[in-house]
């Protein structure tokens, strides 16, 4: 059987979380890193450390020969998913990278700034060939 990783890439409110739940596989997500006590508290000083958690929890899951993950990160830039397609190609995963576009009137739960999102827009890269 082949091990599949997903990575959900879009903007903040695009939907990556709610279609993350779609698949029966484990998640990970760089804003878990902040929950705490069932609250969100976003430190921009902890966004290395909470990526870094992201990756460590992929590779743990990839050690144990989990079948299907899920990344659900915006990764706007080809740079972010570097980390997840090496593990993928150590660890002998197809990766799968799946824009998720806000089309249902979603909304940024975590109050990222509109100027902040403006700019990952611009940001955003895709490859389709």
């Amino acid at each position: 059987m082949t091990r599949s990783l997903i990575i959900l890439r879009g903007l903040p409110g695009s939907g990556k979380s709610s279609f993350a739940k779609v698949f029966d596989a484990p998640v990970c997500c760089a804003d878990d890193y902040f929950m705490k006590d069932g609250k969100y508290e976003w430190k921009a000083a902890e966004i290395g450390n909470a990526h870094l958690w992201c990756q460590r929890k992929c590779k743990t899951l990839m050690e144990a020969g989990t079948e299907k993950i899920i990344i659900a990160n915006t990764s706007v830039a080809a740079r972010d998913l570097r980390p997840y397609t090496d593990l993928a190609e150590k660890y002998g995963y197809r990766v799968f990278s799946v824009v998720v576009e806000n089309r249902h009137g979603g909304i940024n739960e975590h109050n990222v700034p509109e100027e902040t999102i403006q700019k990952m827009l611009e940001r955003f890269s895709i490859k389709l060939i």
